[in-house]
């Protein structure tokens, strides 16, 4: 049994078909901005993506060369695998459906690499409401299968609360864990992270939180949600990236940390056919110093815009700045609504983080 409240279930669709801009805007910060100057001398690139399914894509993804070329600047992306990756689901009717996600090992591998993910600097999230959907076969199949590709994970029960990785000369701690689970908790105990306290970041230059919460379709955090980033903030996490609206939200500066909360989707995930808000994607890019005395503060960050375009039985990832006329109108309206201290307009900017 899922852990959805009943006004969370009602509000589903109402809000899949129009995404909610209600909420408190107050107290959120640019859509970029610059924590060090002057910068460091040395820095590591860390770039976010938002959820990845193969729900709403037949195939491979087409994707414009300047995402490609902003996350090939990244020496590690982080993202959310919201679809269990298996050959032939189990629950069929479901998956036919879209209410049980599963994408197969190829597709998977097609779509990062038309995005130009190299899998050896891709690290997934496995603690999301759909990593059970295929049951937990289907589980074992995609721990199996991101192995198989090369691909590193967090978010699993059983590596523990937080998995060190490094990237270039520092060594950063990932937790990732879900507020919300499809199945019964029993399942998910054991398999997948659900608990957001008792982390350590002795040892880690950075401690960097991944988590799935907060409510599906609004463009503002609830207030709950907030009061956990402070938290995490306070219990030494320095970078915050969200998944699990759908929908781009805020960024916000809890001393240090900085928390983007929600992130879109990368690949759509809910349903071919969604309306256009929730087509809005963002693409979190943070600059770590790596100078001796400031190793793992946050130098930079940029949420960097982009639009899933429906093409057929796929999806085309593109800038803003590379919609026609009424569409860009639409977005930057959308984003100006969400992030009103920000200049919008500049869509993906190559190399600029």
């Amino acid at each position: 049994m899922s852990n959805y409240p009943l006004s969370y279930k009602l509000s589903w669709l109402p809000r899949f078909l129009k995404p909610s801009l209600d909420g408190d805007g107050n107290g959120f910060a640019p859509m970029a901005g610059t924590l060090m100057q002057p910068p460091p001398g040395k820095t590591v690139r860390l770039a976010f993506i938002g959820d990845i399914s193969a729900v709403a894509n037949s195939r491979a993804p087409d994707c414009d060369p300047a995402i490609k070329a902003l996350l090939g600047t990244a020496d590690l992306v982080i993202g959310n695998c919201e679809s269990p990756v298996v050959d032939r689901p189990s629950a069929v009717l479901g998956t036919k459906l879209g209410t049980h996600h599963a994408m197969s090992e190829r597709f998977l591998a097609e779509a990062l690499a038309a995005a130009g993910i190299a899998r050896e600097k891709l690290v997934l999230s496995l603690a999301n409401n759909h990593v059970l959907d295929q049951g937990v076969a289907g589980f074992d199949d995609t721990v199996a299968a991101l192995r198989r590709l090369g691909i590193s994970t967090i978010g699993l029960a059983a590596n523990g609360p937080v998995q060190p990785v490094k990237v270039g000369p520092l060594n950063v701690g990932f937790a990732a864990f879900t507020l919300w689970r499809n199945a019964d908790e029993d399942l998910f105990a054991g398999r997948v992270s659900m608990d957001p306290t008792g982390w350590q970041r002795d040892g880690f230059d950075l401690l960097c939180a991944v988590p799935h919460w907060d409510w599906e379709f609004r463009h503002f955090p609830r207030t709950g949600t907030r009061a956990l980033a402070r938290r995490l903030a306070g219990q030494g996490v320095g970078l915050i990236a969200g998944h699990h609206a759908h929908v781009v939200q805020p960024v916000e500066r809890i001393g240090d940390a900085v928390i983007a909360y929600g992130l879109g989707d990368f690949l759509g995930t809910a349903l071919a056919r969604q309306p256009w808000p929730g087509r809005i994607g963002g693409i979190f890019v943070a600059d770590v110093s790596a100078d001796a005395g400031t190793r793992g503060a946050i130098a930079s960050y940029r949420l960097h815009p982009f639009v899933r375009l429906r093409a057929g039985d796929y999806e085309r990832l593109v800038p803003v700045e590379g919609l026609g006329g009424a569409m860009r109108a639409k977005v930057e309206g959308r984003l100006r609504a969400v992030f009103p201290s920000s200049l919008v307009g500049e869509g993906v900017a190559e190399g600029d983080g």
